[in-house]
């Protein structure tokens, strides 16, 4: 009985310390999640100097880590999150989303319509397009030929023996193997996912590390030949790596998108309206995709992006790949058997 009564406590005190310790909550202060590399710093300083609302910024690393965060503490703790698409499913669902207030989001008419109003938020009631992208495979040219790698079945080939970097997340690596099985990433076949899964184990031998804290470092490093990553950190790593090549593969790119969110436990939702109608203004979308290399969902940014960057099939997939390529959605109860085999994986069983 002892032990029992401990745990409501313990829990409690779990959740008190991971609550954002400083500064206190206020009208001037905004909550930020996001994930890890994801927002320049001169745009959270241009925020605060013409708002005066301080932002305290933390980091994941994954949608399952921040989803697990927010539900150890009951949905709050943080004013904005960037959920990709298939979250924003879930979170919908399960209720931990605020229903955004168009009114203070005079900004929204600079997005893509192209890119609103999708299942897993009909007419964007919780959700604004941040950035979206895709996973494409990244060579280093002073080990790989580029012109060698056409499709996903490449990074299967005994050459590639521990020197590969597969972005940390279940979607994508499952995505990935699906892909080149003849699939859908969004695949909800039990016996397909299985399939998946026996194609990465026959992989794993040529995955030196898993990584979506950075995945660009370990090329950086040139600690790997080749690997599967996103296309913004493909676009980063090419600023100081010039031997490094992004190829779009034959299957098509596996694409997803990332979006604002207000949970609805958040204590300054008004603050976290704010912050969002600012990262819709052309300027600092602009500013956003320029050092990110993400396309950016912002129709006027994109109109004064460089002709250099708009360009760039780094970037923006050229049309044919597009044609090719799926978004990433929710998969529902199939997520269950997503996370089996995933911790499977990554256990070497």
């Amino acid at each position: 009985m002892k032990r029992l009564l401990l745990v409501p406590a313990l829990l409690a005190c779990l959740c008190a310390a991971s609550l954002p310790a400083s500064p206190a909550w206020g009208a001037d202060v905004v909550h930020f999640y996001n994930w890890t590399e994801y927002l320049p710093d001169a745009v959270l300083k241009k925020f605060t100097k013409e708002t005066g609302i301080k932002v305290v910024y933390s980091t994941y690393e994954s949608n399952e880590a921040m989803y697990a965060k927010l539900k150890m503490l009951g949905g709050q703790g943080y004013d904005l999150v960037v959920p990709s698409a298939y979250f924003v499913s879930r979170m919908r669902r399960e209720g931990m989303l605020l229903p955004l207030d168009r009114a203070l989001l005079p900004n929204w008419k600079n997005l893509d319509p192209d890119l609103l109003d999708k299942p897993f938020d009909p007419g964007n009631v919780y959700s604004v397009p941040y950035n979206w992208g895709g996973t494409g495979i990244a060579v280093d040219t002073t080990k790989v030929k580029a012109e060698s790698i056409t499709s996903l079945a490449d990074l299967w080939k005994p050459e590639f023996k521990n020197a590969l970097v597969l972005n940390d997340d279940l979607r994508d690596v499952f995505g990935m193997a699906l892909k080149r099985l003849g699939y859908s990433q969004n695949e909800t076949d039990p016996a397909r996912i299985e399939e998946a899964y026996r194609a990465l184990r026959e992989l794993l031998p040529n995955v030196r590390t898993f990584n979506s804290d950075s995945p660009k470092m370990p090329f950086l490093n040139r600690e790997v030949a080749a690997g599967a990553i996103w296309n913004g950190e493909a676009y980063q790593a090419q600023a100081e790596m010039k031997s490094l090549a992004f190829i779009w593969p034959r299957e098509g790119g596996l694409f997803w998108m990332d979006l604002l969110v207000i949970p609805k436990a958040a204590k300054n939702p008004v603050a976290a309206h704010t912050l969002i109608n600012f990262l819709l203004r052309p300027d600092v979308a602009m500013m956003i995709c320029e050092e990110l290399g993400y396309p950016t969902p912002n129709l006027a940014a994109r109109q004064l992006l460089p002709v250099a960057l708009r360009n760039n099939k780094t970037v923006y997939p050229p049309a044919d790949v597009v044609a090719k390529s799926e978004f990433q959605s929710d998969v529902g109860e199939a997520v269950q058997v997503y996370d089996e085999f995933w911790n499977r994986l990554k256990a070497g069983n």
